[in-house]
């Protein structure tokens, strides 16, 4: 019967969606002959998954765990199982539309996708064609969901927070004056591609020179509900790094985004992550904290300062305008967890080694990565607007597409 196929692609109107929108698109059949199909299904799918290996009792094992989010079915053309009669589709090509309403974030908060080798967070649309007496033909075409719904405006992530520390140094017997460090942090929220917002003061009475340190880190924990206690895993990885100007002794210095040079506020601007996912996926935690410290040019590290960040997909409304940014969607930076990592049945040409930077050879394909909200315009606009001209078709990019057409080597979802 696969004969008769020429053409069976699924197509959706958007490749990121939103929770509470609809999910839409057609499947494209185009096949040479009449069929006795029985009728074709839609599925919409959503699934958490984690594995890795342990050791237990001298033994390699893998531990692993599931959990759905989204499990949808609807029949876009032909008739239930229930149905004794089989209906014939003429052959020439057609274009069946389908439409998914994805859960409202009040009543069911959704979890963004995610790819990384230890865990997956996956939506996809499967659509099967039931022919009678055969291996039903299927494809599956993977989408982006924008969450959880976090607004950088809500009053609790625009309220500042300030830390302040005081430390005298000592060295045997020699008395050091004293370090003081005071920091403000505006808001707490943030989107991918926006400036952070820090003020820092440093008042240097030490007889050694200081700079102010900021890190940006990344936190994933995996968790699998196995056994009484289960077992969990952590990853951790720094996302940005911001220096400060030398402060020599008996000097006081101030530092704030406004007060920087225009080449040097773009160091300040988060990379694209994965947004902050705490309590919605049972199987992984994503959050973000960033330190500031003191480093002294001599004697190394001091006044350690930790700030929770919220990483939302939602940005904050201009402080002069009120407007709310334009954003984007792009994916991960690959020195994070969720950008660094592509499965390999989402690449056409090259067998992913583990290490980190994929070189894109001219065969390449990447059949899918997700995609995350990020305030400005995407990097292919930069591109274009900067290279105007050039050919950049070295290498094919196709994004959140994989169809199987032809059994028995299609993936059990």
């Amino acid at each position: 019967m696969m004969d008769y196929i020429r053409r069976f692609d699924i197509q959706l109107d958007r490749e990121c969606v939103y929770p509470g929108q609809f999910l839409g698109g057609h499947v494209i059949l185009d096949n040479r002959e009449n069929m006795k199909i029985r009728n074709i299904r839609a599925t919409l799918r959503g699934k958490a998954h984690v594995e890795w290996k342990v050791m237990k009792s001298g033994e390699r094992r893998t531990v692993k765990d599931d959990q759905y989010f989204l499990d949808d079915k609807i029949i876009v053309w032909g008739k239930d199982r229930t149905d004794e009669s089989i209906p014939i589709l003429p052959r020439g090509q057609h274009q069946f539309p389908f439409k998914f309403l994805l859960p409202d974030p009040a009543n069911q908060p959704m979890a963004c996708s995610f790819e990384s080798r230890t865990g997956t967070i996956r939506y996809y649309v499967k659509v099967t064609i039931d022919i009678p007496y055969a291996s039903p033909p299927q494809g599956i075409k993977y989408f982006t969901l924008v969450g959880p719904t976090i607004d950088c405006n809500e009053d609790k992530y625009m309220t500042p927070v300030i830390a302040q520390d005081i430390k005298v140094l000592c060295c045997l017997c020699c008395r050091k004056g004293p370090i003081s460090l005071h920091c403000t942090l505006p808001r707490t929220a943030y989107c991918s591609g926006e400036r952070l917002e820090f003020q820092a003061e440093l008042n240097n009475q030490s007889n050694e020179a200081a700079q102010l340190r900021l890190q940006l880190y990344q936190y994933v924990e995996y968790f699998i509900d196995r056994g009484p206690l289960g077992v969990s895993k952590d990853v951790c990885h720094m996302v940005m790094q911001v220096f400060g100007s030398e402060v020599e002794p008996d000097s006081n210095w101030k530092s704030s985004l406004d007060s920087e040079p225009e080449k040097d506020k773009s160091k300040w601007i988060i990379p694209v992550v994965p947004p902050t996912l705490i309590g919605v996926c049972r199987l992984i935690q994503i959050y973000y904290v960033l330190k500031v410290c003191v480093v002294m040019k001599n004697s190394g590290e001091d006044l350690h300062m930790e700030f929770p960040l919220t990483i939302a997909t939602k940005p904050a409304r201009d402080k002069n305008t009120g407007i709310v940014p334009s954003i984007s969607y792009e994916e991960a930076a690959e020195h994070v967890e969720g950008g660094m990592y592509i499965s390999p049945e989402f690449q056409i040409g090259q067998v992913y080694d583990g290490t980190l930077g994929l070189s894109e050879g001219p065969d390449e394909v990447i059949l899918y990565r997700p995609s995350y909200v990020k305030v400005g315009p995407d990097r292919q606009q930069q591109i274009a607007s900067t290279s105007k001209g050039v050919n950049h078709s070295a290498h094919a990019h196709v994004n959140n597409n994989i169809i199987q057409e032809i059994p028995p080597f299609h993936r059990k979802a």
